[in-house]
């Protein structure tokens, strides 16, 4: 869990994961935050599975997980931003459906809420089956949402704060790993914030274009990819 200026939903996020039916390592990584999320966690700090980290210089959120993923030693990685939270059942459930077939990738649907958090009413599916094809239609696979090998994190590092840094990974990840698994459950509530790094809609299409660069596919083709990303992205979000 990176953490930056986030000690008003920290302690929620906090919570729901411990309120997971599975046995957690966590660590969460302060990104040189001015609010004290020290403070928020001193229920946690003696916790035998708790690390708290902080950065000497702020990394940026693509930096910050990485720490995260090196420091951690579990088989699998699971995200959460510190603005967000999960229902009770997630990772029970993504961690048996991944060991069952093996898959290296998965993510669960997500539930939209207000920045006080309550909720929008809506929610984001996510298809059974997310395939190379799939994933450059639609970054389906919420950062929040997602559970992983941490030798496919450490192979497919997030990079590249410029961009969608974890879209990059999963895209490169399925297509040395196969599909990932989608779990069509609103497990992951997700809070929605304009100050968030891709909250304006031009800018998040100007990252996203630079993610298809990033893959290694070419100028046309990632402008097309590009318009299908965002025309999807208006049927997600819009569009019951």
């Amino acid at each position: 869990m990176p953490v930056y200026n986030a000690s008003k939903t920290l302690a929620q996020a906090v919570e729901s994961v411990y309120a997971q039916q599975v046995p957690v390592e966590m660590y969460l990584i302060d990104d040189g935050s001015t609010d004290d999320p020290k403070g928020v966690l001193a229920p946690y700090l003696d916790l035998p599975d708790f690390h708290f980290l902080q950065n000497e210089t702020n990394m940026g959120v693509a930096k910050t997980r990485m720490r995260g993923v090196e420091e951690a030693k579990t088989k699998y990685i699971a995200f959460l931003d510190a603005d967000d939270w999960w229902e009770e059942g997630k990772l029970q459930e993504q961690l048996a459906a991944m060991e069952e077939s093996g898959a290296t990738l998965s993510s669960t649907g997500r539930e939209l809420m207000r920045p006080d958090g309550s909720s929008m009413g809506r929610t984001i599916a996510i298809p059974e089956k997310i395939d190379e094809k799939t994933i450059l239609r639609s970054n389906y696979l919420n950062c929040s949402g997602v559970m992983v090998t941490r030798s496919a994190m450490l192979a497919f590092p997030m990079q590249y704060d410029d961009s969608h840094e974890d879209y990059i990974s999963w895209i490169n990840m399925i297509k040395a790993y196969g599909p990932a698994l989608g779990i069509n459950k609103p497990y992951l509530k997700y809070r929605l914030s304009d100050k968030s790094k891709s909250g304006s809609k031009l800018h998040s299409a100007a990252m996203n274009y630079k993610v298809y660069r990033y893959c290694g596919y070419g100028v046309l083709k990632s402008l097309l990819l590009n318009l299908s990303y965002m025309w999807n992205g208006v049927r997600k979000y819009y569009f019951k």
